[in-house]
């Protein structure tokens, strides 16, 4: 059975890059060192649990590197890369693991609704995607507050699930799956979740990344086509991030991460705020400009 999922995320992953450098090509686009740094940084601890969306955008909203509403599809195509490197690792090293329905059902749901996802975004307004951001932002910040005290069950030693707590597992990855294309990752949400059904956390590690490289894969290839991201910025996070990758896997494999954890927290919530303050100055414009178009003769 893994190799059942082995074989898709290879051609996946194969898709994805042709896609990719072409229209790199095509555009001319070099990788940003700034963002290269960036990605090589959040996907060193992403692999070691810390996750990498919420961090990515707290620093590309802080440095104003990409207007907020290319935010979300940069950093999904960006980090893209980077998971599928882990996904490889993880599911080799502990894939077999897990149970094969779970696996496989949860990396096709966050799939689909990544493909769902990603037109959504583009035809959202600017002030929902910000909003939508925002909330994503707290809502990891709380998770990794979680995490360090300790509030969310440490797991248990289970590598399946009953059948009932299979389908509510694969119905959320299907909500993370649209959540990613508007810069929610979905590592923590998937690891407090299957960790509160008494999973193992280690087995957790193979089911978040096989679906982050599947969906990342699908919902990318979108927006590469749709256009509406920074290409220096991804060539840069992805290039940046898959030594980082590799380097945390097999040569650190391992350490004390919570004290990074509440600096994250301040630097997300941080952005969290100056994009909710964004998205409501966004409203409030929007409200403005529909009230006069409203009374405009004709």
């Amino acid at each position: 059975m893994l190799t059942a999922i082995l074989v898709p995320l290879g051609l996946a992953i194969l898709f994805f890059a042709v896609i990719l450098v072409r229209s790199a090509l095509e555009k001319r686009a070099l990788p940003s060192l700034e963002a290269a740094a960036v990605g090589a940084i959040v996907s060193f601890f992403d692999t070691l649990g810390i996750g990498s969306f919420a961090p990515t955008t707290a620093w590309l909203k802080l440095r104003k590197l990409v207007p907020d509403r290319l935010i979300p599809p940069t950093l999904l195509v960006g980090l893209t890369p980077p998971a599928m490197a882990e996904s490889i690792i993880f599911l080799i090293l502990l894939g077999v693991l897990v149970d094969p329905v779970l696996l496989f059902g949860s990396s096709i749901a966050i799939l689909l609704g990544g493909l769902l996802g990603a037109p959504l975004v583009v035809r959202t307004r600017v002030w929902i995607v910000q909003m939508t951001v925002s909330i994503g932002l707290v809502l990891a910040a709380a998770a990794y507050a979680g995490l360090n005290r300790h509030w969310f069950p440490g797991g248990g030693t289970a590598s399946s699930l009953s059948p009932t707590l299979t389908i509510v597992a694969i119905a959320a990855s299907f909500g993370f799956g649209i959540l990613l294309n508007f810069g929610v990752g979905n590592y923590a949400p998937t690891l407090v979740i299957l960790s509160l059904m008494g999973m193992d956390p280690r087995l957790c590690f193979p089911i978040m990344a096989a679906g982050a490289c599947l969906c990342g894969a699908g919902a990318s290839v979108r927006h590469i086509r749709i256009g509406q991201i920074d290409l220096r910025v991804v060539l840069g996070l992805a290039i940046g991030g898959i030594p980082a990758v590799l380097v945390a896997a097999f040569i650190v494999k391992s350490m004390e991460v919570e004290t990074l954890r509440w600096l994250v927290i301040v630097v997300v919530l941080y952005a969290a705020a100056i994009m909710a303050h964004s998205a409501i100055k966004g409203r409030r414009e929007h409200k403005a400009e529909s009230a006069t178009a409203a009374v405009t003769p004709a």
